[in-house]
């Protein structure tokens, strides 16, 4: 399996910067074989640790988790595998060496993010081999750290010791990460370290019911903002159909502006059909201007004919100069084949003043020898 050399690194506090992602969901078929209990054959290859090998107790996953904390003083790190959603995807820790293939996944190296590598074309992989790996590193009798990993990465322990639960169910593993999403002490501002982070990213990969339901319940209004936004982009990013339903209810209802700007971003990583009819919608109907603003800007990314439809729609139509502004600044977002002649179209033509200066604006950015072409125009009327 071969992935284009494009990593993305998904920066979860910061959505509504440029970025790019990914992928679709398991068929109900799969999701009910991956609801059970799964083997160790694909234990990932774990390299500098004494790696201890644990079979299943009658214990609960939870349980398991609490009775290897206590007595833990110096660190060490505990995983499992489950199966992962259907997608295009690897995934490995931030400090992880790609070049096509995973590579090793260094997890005492300090870096504490995800990277996400997909493959370039539509294709969605869905193998039932497809597995994640949930890894914990304790310290002192509590969590220290919550990492992900694809079972084809090489784990680097850092000569740490490792103890493998096997035979793990995924509706246990997602209980469990919940329980750290909703941890109080959780501050979805305060960077990629934090466990709700982690254990937020690794549910959304569950090939099970249960995460749908668990990032359903993450969403519900009286969830914090920050939460609300990062679980809108896996939803996105990783849910398919039932992701793009959970997006469209949450672009339509959600009382937080900041939140549904963020359902934009999310909308446009989705694969599903309907995802770019949404941002649209928004693009023209929401009450907030920033809301508007941003599905513009994404709209933008998208870079097709619909897409550029309306945005041109919002240059014309939309009540708020600010939102124009916007729009326009969309247009110079686009390939230039598409967005140049549209910024000289809105230069030669829009009735607002402020409108026809932030064409011209960004058409002096683009370099294009259209652009100056036309300035030249221009100043020898």
């Amino acid at each position: 399996m071969r992935f284009s050399t494009l990593a993305v690194r998904l920066c979860l506090t910061a959505f509504l910067v440029e970025g790019a992602a990914l992928t679709t969901m398991a068929s109900p078929a799969q999701q009910s074989a991956a609801a059970r209990p799964h083997s160790s054959s694909d234990t990932p290859n774990i390299q500098n640790s004494r790696l201890n090998q644990q079979p299943p107790t009658a214990g609960s996953l939870a349980t398991q988790l609490k009775d290897w904390i206590a007595p833990v003083t110096t660190p060490q790190w505990l995983g499992y595998v489950v199966p992962e959603v259907a997608g295009n995807r690897g995934i490995c820790c931030s400090g992880g060496d790609w070049n096509g293939d995973c590579g090793t996944c260094r997890l005492e190296n300090g870096e504490h993010g995800v990277n996400v590598m997909r493959n370039n074309t539509d294709a969605v992989m869905l193998e039932g081999s497809r597995e994640i790996a949930v890894l914990f590193r304790a310290e002192n009798h509590q969590i220290t750290k919550i990492r992900i990993a694809s079972t084809e990465c090489t784990l680097d322990a850092g000569g740490l010791p490792f103890v493998w639960l096997t035979n793990v169910k995924p509706a246990e593993s997602v209980a469990l990460l919940t329980t750290f999403v909703r941890d109080e002490r959780s501050d979805y501002r305060d960077g990629d370290d934090r466990h709700g982070h982690q254990a937020l990213s690794a549910i959304a990969l569950h090939a099970d019911d249960s995460a749908e339901a668990a990032l359903e319940s993450f969403i519900r209004p009286e969830s914090p903002d920050e939460l609300r936004k990062q679980t809108a982009f896996w939803l996105g990013e990783a849910r398919g159909k039932a992701g793009f339903l959970a997006l469209q209810k949450m672009a339509k209802s959600d009382p937080s502006s900041d939140v549904r700007a963020h359902v934009t971003f999310a909308l446009s990583v989705s694969r599903e059909p309907g995802a770019v009819d949404e941002m649209i919608r928004m693009a023209h109907d929401d009450e907030s201007t920033h809301v508007r603003g941003q599905a513009l800007f994404w709209l933008a990314q998208k870079a097709g004919k619909k897409e550029a439809a309306a945005i041109t729609n919002a240059i014309e139509n939309d009540p708020d100069t600010d939102v124009k502004k916007k729009a326009v600044f969309a247009l110079s977002q686009m390939p230039k084949d598409e967005g140049v002649p549209k910024l000289i179209e809105v230069a030669q033509n829009n009735r607002n003043p402020v409108v026809r200066k932030q064409a011209m604006f960004w058409l002096g950015q683009s370099n294009d020898p259209r652009a100056l072409a036309f300035f030249e125009k221009v100043l020898a009327q």
